[in-house]
């Protein structure tokens, strides 16, 4: 796990068997229309990786591909673990839908985000709750999560259980994953799990080459036509 704050003892959770639930074919271009970031800004965030932090990585990859999306798709963030506080309670509340979801928002995404300092907890599972029910709340069609994470929740609730419980209600939303340099193996099955049981990808990158080109891939198609193309003829 990653980080411990006095007051908070981390519970690991077991995975529970589940079952995947398979819609009818989905087509991010077709109805993908909500494209919702939570992003990860947690202390361990600050870490480096290939002489810079993680986060200042993310932040660059966002400030490449947020403009190559379609204008016309409504997108927004919400970011966790981005405020600090000594208690448990509030530290696992830390989230909060810094751009709500609009269309032609790329430039104002990077412009709340490069404010941001990782500095608090991990409330994953919080974090999805507030998506599901508060950002999306207004909206109507298919609605597309991508949870960009370098470790596992640490807030002693399971992100898979509530993917499970998330399913047997709602048929709209798909939840991609982006495990970022995440090296604890429970951590891993947890995050695999939120993406199996809602459909989505899940993606385990440990350099930066990896985090671009997953993120490219779940929300640029052109970039998956040229991937496909490109193992045709090789």
């Amino acid at each position: 796990m990653k980080k411990i704050i006095i007051l908070f003892t981390i519970i690991c959770l077991p995975i529970l068997a589940y079952d995947v639930y398979m819609p009818s074919e989905y087509s991010y271009k077709q109805n993908g229309d909500n494209l919702l970031f939570v992003v990860d800004f947690s202390n361990s965030m600050g870490e480096f990786l290939h002489h810079k932090t993680k986060v200042n990585l993310v932040k660059e990859m966002l400030r490449k591909i947020l403009p190559q999306i379609d204008p016309e798709t409504k997108t927004g963030i919400r970011v966790y673990g981005h405020t600090c506080n000594i208690f448990a309670y509030n530290a696992c509340r830390s989230s909060e839908l810094i751009v709500p979801l609009n269309k032609n928002n790329s430039q104002k995404i990077n412009s709340a985000i490069s404010k941001l300092r990782p500095k608090g907890m991990t409330p994953i599972t919080y974090s999805l709750k507030q998506s599901v029910k508060k950002d999306f709340s207004k909206e109507n069609g298919m609605k597309h999560i991508i949870l960009l994470t370098d470790g596992g929740e640490n807030c002693d609730e399971s992100p898979c259980d509530y993917a499970i419980e998330l399913m047997k209600e709602r048929r709209d939303i798909k939840i991609d994953v982006i495990a970022f340099n995440v090296h604890d193996a429970d951590d891993l099955a947890q995050l695999k799990c939120v993406a199996d049981v809602t459909t989505g990808r899940f993606v385990d990158a440990k350099t930066n080459a990896q985090l671009v080109n997953s993120m490219e891939e779940m929300i640029l198609p052109h970039k998956q036509v040229e991937a496909l193309i490109y193992g045709l003829n090789n």
